[in-house]
């Protein structure tokens, strides 16, 4: 009987390690949302805050403040700029952002200034999903990256 026990946890513990180091994480954890769940502002414990509006723009504050910004030529000018989640495209097997998707797992944030675009993906539960503006996924965000939806200032606007 004990044997049958650790051989589960061995099995479980492989399957596990395996879908850590395959990248996995994220596919599994990831949330599907509407732009009009995109839409309202989206905070950081850090003080990051990005504003998404319909019209596909965003206003950003203190973005320089995450990791990912040092991709960024110049990354204390990133004020504002372009929306759109990646989606895929006829004519190639990858995903390219495009303005006219209504639903994903991935935004595309191209800032105006700064030559910069980055990628910022959705986790968690689609109900209150978090944005981790990341270069690689797998890496994910630091504690205070993650940027929340404000419930509070959604429902004023």
């Amino acid at each position: 009987m004990g044997r049958k026990l650790w051989r589960s946890i061995a099995v479980v513990g492989a399957a596990v390690a395996l879908t850590v180091s395959c990248g996995w994480v994220a596919t599994i954890h990831a949330a599907e949302i509407s732009a009009d769940q995109v839409e309202g502002r989206w905070t950081s414990d850090g003080g990051t805050s990005l504003t998404f509006q319909e019209d596909h723009t965003f206003t950003a504050e203190h973005f320089d403040r995450l990791p990912v910004a040092t991709d960024c030529k110049e990354p204390s000018a990133l004020p504002s700029g372009r929306w759109a989640f990646y989606a895929p495209t006829e004519s190639s097997q990858f995903n390219t952002a495009d303005e006219s998707a209504t639903r994903g797992t991935v935004v595309s944030l191209i800032f105006s200034a700064g030559d910069c675009e980055v990628d910022a993906y959705l986790f968690g539960d689609e109900d209150d999903p978090v944005l981790c503006p990341t270069g690689d996924p797998d890496v994910g965000c630091p504690s205070a990256g993650y940027l929340e939806r404000n419930h509070a200032a959604a429902s004023v606007s």
